[in-house]
Protein backbone atom coordinates (compact mmCIF):
# COMPACT_ATOMS: atom_id res chain seq x y z
CA UNK A 1 0.00 0.00 0.00
CA UNK A 2 1.92 3.01 -0.79
CA UNK A 3 2.71 6.19 1.62
CA UNK A 4 -0.25 8.46 0.51
CA UNK A 5 -2.93 6.08 -0.18
CA UNK A 6 -2.25 4.80 3.82
CA UNK A 7 -2.74 7.88 5.12
CA UNK A 8 -5.55 9.16 3.42
CA UNK A 9 -7.26 6.33 5.31
CA UNK A 10 -5.76 7.49 7.93
CA UNK A 11 -6.61 11.22 7.99
CA UNK A 12 -9.71 10.99 8.55
CA UNK A 13 -9.34 9.39 12.08
CA UNK A 14 -6.64 11.80 12.83
CA UNK A 15 -8.78 15.11 12.08
CA UNK A 16 -11.60 13.77 14.23
CA UNK A 17 -10.03 14.25 17.11
CA UNK A 18 -8.66 17.52 18.16
CA UNK A 19 -5.90 19.12 16.98
CA UNK A 20 -3.09 18.79 19.32
CA UNK A 21 -4.87 15.38 20.43
CA UNK A 22 -3.64 13.97 17.30
CA UNK A 23 -0.01 15.30 18.15
CA UNK A 24 0.06 13.73 20.91
CA UNK A 25 -0.98 10.13 19.51
CA UNK A 26 0.44 10.67 15.51
CA UNK A 27 3.98 10.78 17.71
CA UNK A 28 4.52 8.32 19.93
CA UNK A 29 2.39 6.04 17.19
CA UNK A 30 5.36 6.82 15.06
CA UNK A 31 8.24 6.06 17.67
CA UNK A 32 6.32 2.17 17.97
CA UNK A 33 6.50 2.04 14.13
CA UNK A 34 10.26 2.79 14.05
CA UNK A 35 10.68 0.43 17.10
CA UNK A 36 9.04 -2.25 15.26
CA UNK A 37 11.13 -1.60 12.13
CA UNK A 38 7.93 -1.12 10.00
CA UNK A 39 9.71 2.63 9.29
CA UNK A 40 11.88 0.68 6.60
CA UNK A 41 9.33 1.01 3.84
CA UNK A 42 8.67 4.80 4.18
CA UNK A 43 10.13 6.11 0.32
CA UNK A 44 12.96 8.05 0.83
CA UNK A 45 14.26 10.98 -0.78
CA UNK A 46 17.50 10.08 -3.32
CA UNK A 47 20.28 11.65 -2.17
CA UNK A 48 20.47 15.32 -3.07
CA UNK A 49 23.54 16.70 -0.85
CA UNK A 50 23.40 20.80 -0.31
CA UNK A 51 26.31 22.50 1.69
CA UNK A 52 24.92 25.38 3.64
CA UNK A 53 26.12 26.95 6.55
CA UNK A 54 29.34 24.81 6.16
CA UNK A 55 27.14 21.97 6.31
CA UNK A 56 25.88 19.46 4.28
CA UNK A 57 22.76 18.14 3.99
CA UNK A 58 21.59 15.04 2.65
CA UNK A 59 18.64 16.27 1.00
CA UNK A 60 17.74 19.93 0.94
CA UNK A 61 14.12 19.29 3.22
CA UNK A 62 14.19 19.52 5.97
CA UNK A 63 11.67 19.41 8.94
CA UNK A 64 10.90 22.44 10.52
CA UNK A 65 10.87 22.97 14.45
CA UNK A 66 7.55 23.04 16.55
CA UNK A 67 6.56 19.27 15.99
CA UNK A 68 9.20 18.02 18.21
CA UNK A 69 9.59 20.66 20.95
CA UNK A 70 11.30 18.42 23.16
CA UNK A 71 13.64 15.98 21.12
CA UNK A 72 11.75 12.93 22.12
CA UNK A 73 10.73 11.66 18.96
CA UNK A 74 13.87 12.36 16.66
CA UNK A 75 14.86 8.97 15.51
CA UNK A 76 11.53 8.16 14.17
CA UNK A 77 11.06 11.89 12.36
CA UNK A 78 14.72 10.98 10.95
CA UNK A 79 13.00 7.98 9.45
CA UNK A 80 10.48 9.67 7.24
CA UNK A 81 13.44 10.71 4.87
CA UNK A 82 14.12 14.19 6.03
CA UNK A 83 17.58 16.09 4.95
CA UNK A 84 18.15 18.01 8.67
CA UNK A 85 15.61 17.57 11.72
CA UNK A 86 15.55 20.88 13.71
CA UNK A 87 13.64 20.50 17.56
CA UNK A 88 12.49 23.26 19.68
CA UNK A 89 11.88 25.89 20.30
CA UNK A 90 13.51 25.33 24.13
CA UNK A 91 13.32 27.27 26.55
CA UNK A 92 15.53 27.57 30.05
CA UNK A 93 12.94 26.35 32.51
CA UNK A 94 10.56 24.24 31.85
CA UNK A 95 6.71 25.63 30.85
CA UNK A 96 3.26 24.32 30.12
CA UNK A 97 2.78 26.58 27.24
CA UNK A 98 -0.74 28.38 27.03
CA UNK A 99 -4.13 27.79 28.00
CA UNK A 100 -5.74 24.58 25.88
CA UNK A 101 -7.61 24.50 23.32
CA UNK A 102 -4.48 26.44 21.62
CA UNK A 103 -4.22 24.22 18.21
CA UNK A 104 -6.73 24.52 15.35
CA UNK A 105 -7.03 22.67 12.42
CA UNK A 106 -8.29 24.60 8.99
CA UNK A 107 -9.13 22.06 6.80
CA UNK A 108 -10.48 24.20 4.10
CA UNK A 109 -7.96 26.70 3.97
CA UNK A 110 -4.95 23.80 4.54
CA UNK A 111 -3.98 25.68 7.77
CA UNK A 112 -3.43 25.45 11.52
CA UNK A 113 -3.75 28.10 13.89
CA UNK A 114 -1.78 27.78 16.86
CA UNK A 115 -1.21 29.42 20.24
CA UNK A 116 0.69 27.13 22.30
CA UNK A 117 3.60 29.36 23.86
CA UNK A 118 6.67 27.55 23.49
CA UNK A 119 5.35 24.16 25.75
CA UNK A 120 8.42 21.94 26.93
CA UNK A 121 10.29 20.56 29.85
CA UNK A 122 13.10 22.49 29.38
CA UNK A 123 16.77 22.30 28.32
CA UNK A 124 18.43 20.07 30.61
CA UNK A 125 15.62 17.52 29.80
CA UNK A 126 15.49 18.69 26.39
CA UNK A 127 19.57 17.49 25.78
CA UNK A 128 19.03 14.52 27.58
CA UNK A 129 16.62 13.42 24.93
CA UNK A 130 19.13 14.64 21.90
CA UNK A 131 21.69 12.78 23.76
CA UNK A 132 19.52 9.26 23.93
CA UNK A 133 18.90 9.28 19.94
CA UNK A 134 20.28 7.15 17.75
CA UNK A 135 20.55 9.86 15.07
CA UNK A 136 22.93 12.33 17.47
CA UNK A 137 25.04 9.22 18.88
CA UNK A 138 25.86 7.72 15.46
CA UNK A 139 25.77 11.16 13.81
CA UNK A 140 23.39 10.26 11.32
CA UNK A 141 22.88 13.29 9.70
CA UNK A 142 22.11 16.96 10.37
CA UNK A 143 20.24 18.09 13.87
CA UNK A 144 19.14 21.32 14.50
CA UNK A 145 18.34 22.41 17.97
CA UNK A 146 15.86 26.11 18.40
CA UNK A 147 15.87 27.72 21.49
CA UNK A 148 13.93 30.79 23.17
CA UNK A 149 13.35 32.85 25.59
CA UNK A 150 10.42 31.76 29.10
CA UNK A 151 7.52 33.47 28.62
CA UNK A 152 7.99 34.75 32.45
CA UNK A 153 11.61 36.36 31.49
CA UNK A 154 11.07 39.79 31.03
CA UNK A 155 11.82 40.91 27.19
CA UNK A 156 14.55 43.36 28.45
CA UNK A 157 16.16 40.20 30.00
CA UNK A 158 15.63 37.83 26.74
CA UNK A 159 19.46 37.41 25.48
CA UNK A 160 20.06 35.57 29.09
CA UNK A 161 17.95 32.94 28.26
CA UNK A 162 18.82 32.35 24.78
CA UNK A 163 22.90 32.47 26.10
CA UNK A 164 21.79 29.74 28.91
CA UNK A 165 19.99 27.79 26.15
CA UNK A 166 23.03 28.09 23.74
CA UNK A 167 26.02 27.22 26.20
CA UNK A 168 23.78 23.88 26.93
CA UNK A 169 22.70 22.85 23.35
CA UNK A 170 25.34 23.91 21.73
CA UNK A 171 28.18 20.57 21.95
CA UNK A 172 25.16 18.34 20.61
CA UNK A 173 24.12 20.85 17.35
CA UNK A 174 25.05 20.54 13.96
CA UNK A 175 23.61 24.02 14.44
CA UNK A 176 21.30 26.39 16.48
CA UNK A 177 18.48 28.27 15.47
CA UNK A 178 17.14 31.36 17.66
CA UNK A 179 13.64 31.46 17.57
CA UNK A 180 13.17 35.52 17.67
CA UNK A 181 9.43 34.69 15.47
CA UNK A 182 6.94 33.42 16.91
CA UNK A 183 3.75 35.46 18.35
CA UNK A 184 2.96 33.39 21.59
CA UNK A 185 5.28 34.54 23.84
CA UNK A 186 4.29 38.25 24.55
CA UNK A 187 6.64 40.72 23.19
CA UNK A 188 9.12 37.95 21.82
CA UNK A 189 8.73 39.50 18.07
CA UNK A 190 10.24 43.26 19.40
CA UNK A 191 13.39 41.51 19.49
CA UNK A 192 13.35 41.91 15.74
CA UNK A 193 13.70 45.38 16.07
CA UNK A 194 16.77 47.05 15.08
CA UNK A 195 18.34 48.07 18.63
CA UNK A 196 16.98 44.99 20.12
CA UNK A 197 18.26 42.84 17.35
CA UNK A 198 21.70 44.47 17.51
CA UNK A 199 22.45 43.72 20.72
CA UNK A 200 21.06 40.00 21.09
CA UNK A 201 23.45 39.14 17.91
CA UNK A 202 26.20 40.94 19.62
CA UNK A 203 26.03 38.94 22.41
CA UNK A 204 25.44 35.62 20.69
CA UNK A 205 28.09 35.97 18.34
CA UNK A 206 30.41 36.34 21.19
CA UNK A 207 29.04 33.33 22.99
CA UNK A 208 29.20 31.11 19.87
CA UNK A 209 32.59 32.19 19.09
CA UNK A 210 33.73 31.46 22.80
CA UNK A 211 31.61 28.22 22.66
CA UNK A 212 33.75 27.60 19.49
CA UNK A 213 37.02 27.85 21.34
CA UNK A 214 35.68 25.47 24.33
CA UNK A 215 34.02 22.93 22.07
CA UNK A 216 36.71 22.65 19.32
CA UNK A 217 34.12 22.71 17.08
CA UNK A 218 31.91 25.65 15.38
CA UNK A 219 28.10 25.17 15.26
CA UNK A 220 26.39 27.59 12.93
CA UNK A 221 23.70 29.98 14.12
CA UNK A 222 20.70 30.82 12.11
CA UNK A 223 17.79 33.62 13.17
CA UNK A 224 14.16 32.44 12.68
CA UNK A 225 12.29 35.55 11.45
CA UNK A 226 8.74 36.34 11.33
CA UNK A 227 6.78 36.87 7.99
CA UNK A 228 5.10 40.11 9.33
CA UNK A 229 7.70 42.68 7.99
CA UNK A 230 8.23 45.23 5.81
CA UNK A 231 10.80 46.65 3.98
CA UNK A 232 12.18 48.64 5.89
CA UNK A 233 12.46 45.55 8.93
CA UNK A 234 13.67 43.51 6.20
CA UNK A 235 16.78 45.52 5.39
CA UNK A 236 17.25 46.21 9.01
CA UNK A 237 17.14 42.47 9.66
CA UNK A 238 19.49 41.54 7.03
CA UNK A 239 22.04 44.31 7.62
CA UNK A 240 22.00 42.86 11.75
CA UNK A 241 23.10 39.22 9.86
CA UNK A 242 25.76 40.92 7.95
CA UNK A 243 27.11 43.05 10.59
CA UNK A 244 27.35 40.14 13.24
CA UNK A 245 28.30 37.63 10.65
CA UNK A 246 25.30 34.97 11.74
CA UNK A 247 25.41 32.07 9.77
CA UNK A 248 21.74 31.87 8.35
CA UNK A 249 18.38 32.92 8.27
CA UNK A 250 15.14 30.88 8.35
CA UNK A 251 12.04 32.58 6.90
CA UNK A 252 9.36 32.23 8.08
CA UNK A 253 7.27 31.86 11.16
CA UNK A 254 3.54 31.39 11.25
CA UNK A 255 1.77 35.15 10.77
CA UNK A 256 -0.76 36.99 12.51
CA UNK A 257 -2.33 38.14 9.42
CA UNK A 258 -6.10 36.23 9.50
CA UNK A 259 -6.62 37.96 6.45
CA UNK A 260 -7.44 34.94 4.22
CA UNK A 261 -8.85 32.57 7.27
CA UNK A 262 -11.16 35.06 9.07
CA UNK A 263 -14.22 33.63 7.10
CA UNK A 264 -14.05 30.12 8.64
CA UNK A 265 -14.32 27.79 11.51
CA UNK A 266 -11.98 28.95 14.01
CA UNK A 267 -10.64 31.41 11.55
CA UNK A 268 -10.39 34.09 14.16
CA UNK A 269 -8.47 32.06 17.08
CA UNK A 270 -6.05 34.20 18.54
CA UNK A 271 -2.46 32.53 17.10
CA UNK A 272 -0.28 32.26 14.40
CA UNK A 273 -1.45 31.04 11.16
CA UNK A 274 0.60 28.61 9.41
CA UNK A 275 0.08 26.09 6.17
CA UNK A 276 -0.95 27.32 2.62
CA UNK A 277 -2.08 30.94 3.45
CA UNK A 278 1.52 32.18 4.62
CA UNK A 279 2.95 30.56 1.44
CA UNK A 280 2.85 33.98 -0.22
CA UNK A 281 3.90 35.95 2.53
CA UNK A 282 6.34 33.92 3.31
CA UNK A 283 8.21 33.95 -0.21
CA UNK A 284 7.90 37.60 -0.19
CA UNK A 285 10.44 38.21 2.74
CA UNK A 286 12.49 35.19 0.98
CA UNK A 287 12.56 37.06 -1.95
CA UNK A 288 13.29 40.42 -0.42
CA UNK A 289 16.25 38.72 1.92
CA UNK A 290 18.29 37.36 -1.10
CA UNK A 291 18.33 40.51 -2.66
CA UNK A 292 19.69 41.74 0.71
CA UNK A 293 21.78 39.27 1.34
CA UNK A 294 23.14 37.70 -2.36
CA UNK A 295 24.98 34.47 -1.48
CA UNK A 296 26.36 36.11 1.22
CA UNK A 297 24.01 34.35 3.82
CA UNK A 298 21.88 31.37 3.13
CA UNK A 299 17.82 31.27 3.58
CA UNK A 300 16.03 28.71 4.66
CA UNK A 301 12.54 28.67 3.44
CA UNK A 302 9.54 27.24 5.41
CA UNK A 303 5.98 28.38 5.44
CA UNK A 304 3.01 26.79 3.50
CA UNK A 305 5.03 24.16 1.73
CA UNK A 306 2.09 21.74 0.93
CA UNK A 307 3.44 20.34 -2.42
CA UNK A 308 6.44 19.44 -4.44
CA UNK A 309 5.68 22.30 -6.47
CA UNK A 310 5.92 24.74 -3.63
CA UNK A 311 9.25 23.44 -2.25
CA UNK A 312 11.09 24.14 -5.62
CA UNK A 313 9.15 27.48 -6.07
CA UNK A 314 10.24 28.40 -2.53
CA UNK A 315 13.84 27.68 -3.87
CA UNK A 316 13.25 29.11 -6.90
CA UNK A 317 12.76 32.79 -4.82
CA UNK A 318 16.28 32.13 -2.98
CA UNK A 319 16.06 29.33 -0.56
CA UNK A 320 18.85 27.07 0.07
CA UNK A 321 16.97 24.57 1.71
CA UNK A 322 13.52 24.20 2.48
CA UNK A 323 11.31 23.24 5.68
CA UNK A 324 7.80 21.26 6.02
CA UNK A 325 6.13 21.18 9.22
CA UNK A 326 1.88 21.66 8.46
CA UNK A 327 2.42 20.68 4.92
CA UNK A 328 3.11 16.94 6.45
CA UNK A 329 -0.51 17.31 8.68
CA UNK A 330 -2.25 17.43 5.39
CA UNK A 331 -0.78 15.56 3.18
CA UNK A 332 1.25 12.88 5.13
CA UNK A 333 5.05 11.68 5.16
CA UNK A 334 5.38 11.09 1.35
CA UNK A 335 5.26 15.16 1.13
CA UNK A 336 8.94 14.64 1.80
CA UNK A 337 9.92 12.47 -1.19
CA UNK A 338 7.76 14.66 -3.15
CA UNK A 339 9.38 17.89 -2.07
CA UNK A 340 13.28 16.41 -2.41
CA UNK A 341 11.96 14.59 -5.90
CA UNK A 342 10.82 18.67 -7.65
CA UNK A 343 13.93 19.95 -5.41
CA UNK A 344 16.14 17.63 -7.27
CA UNK A 345 14.76 18.13 -10.75
CA UNK A 346 14.26 21.47 -11.00
CA UNK A 347 17.15 22.75 -8.78
CA UNK A 348 19.54 19.85 -8.78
Amino acid sequence: MSQKLLYSLTRPLLFALGAETAHDLTLPGLRRAHALGLMAAVRKPRPDPRTVMGITFPNPVGLAAGLDKDGAYIDALAALGFGSIEVGTVTPLGQPGNPKPRMFRLPSKRAIINRMGFNNHGVDAFVQNVQASRFYQDKQGVLGLNIGKNAATPIENAADDYLVCLEKVYPYASYVTVNISSPNTQNLRQLQGASELDALLSQLKAAQLRLADKHKRYVPLALKIAPDVDAEQIKNIAGALLRHKIDGVIATNTTLSHRDVDRVRHGLEQGGVSGAPVFALSNIVVRALKLELGDAIPIIGVGGIMSGKDAAEKMTVGASLVQLYTGLIYAGPSLVHDCAEAIRVQHG
